[in-house]
């Protein structure tokens, strides 16, 4: 058997669905949390005030250590790396049109931090291990290995408000290409 190698997504991955669970999100406040990232302490509604993409995800994976139980099972778990990295190679492009990214996830800030540095992220990735942000605005999570994290979507803010939301997102090395669709279509730019 091969080593683990969280950049690549198997085939047979099960789509998820979209269970309505984010639809209440388009138009809610951005709340005032301030919460620890690669680059020191966020607030996210500071963030929030220009253009913000905040791509929350389960959990990113390290080559050679196997998955959590089942992991490939879940719909919508799998994909961290290769959608981080997505991001990456469009941050250029989002920068350029006055976006800021931002990734968000439950792990611990040092698992964020040797992510970020494995991946090569221009962005910062903040911890939210209370997962907070799902309980101010009512985010989707689910259970596994005695873990609650955070199902996979992400939204982009305006002046202070979520404009849209992707979610599910699938497949999510795809996912930076729709956002940056979203944000050059017609009167977005």
């Amino acid at each position: 058997m091969s080593a683990f190698d969280p950049s690549v997504l198997p085939p047979d991955l099960p789509v998820p669905v979209d269970d309505g669970a984010a639809t209440h999100l388009p138009g809610r406040e951005i709340p005032r949390l301030v919460l620890p990232s690669t680059d020191g302490d966020i607030d996210l509604a500071e963030a929030a005030a220009g253009t913000l993409v905040l791509s929350c995800y389960p959990r990113t994976g390290r080559p050679g250590e196997p998955p959590l139980p089942g992991w490939d099972a879940i719909p919508g778990a799998r994909g961290c790396t290769p959608q981080a990295c997505a991001f990456r190679d469009a941050h250029a492009d989002l920068a350029a049109l006055g976006a800021r990214l931002v990734g968000l996830s439950a792990q611990p800030i040092e698992e964020q931090r040797e992510a970020r540095e494995r991946l090569g992220l221009p962005y910062p990735l903040v911890s939210d291990p209370d997962l907070l942000l799902a309980e101010a605005l009512d985010l989707p999570t689910f259970s596994t290995s005695g873990l609650r994290l955070y199902r996979r979507l992400t939204l982009v803010a305006r002046a202070g408000r979520v404009a849209t939301v992707f979610y599910p997102v699938f497949p999510p090395d795809g996912n930076a290409a729709e956002v940056l669709a979203w944000l050059t279509g017609p009167g977005r730019a």
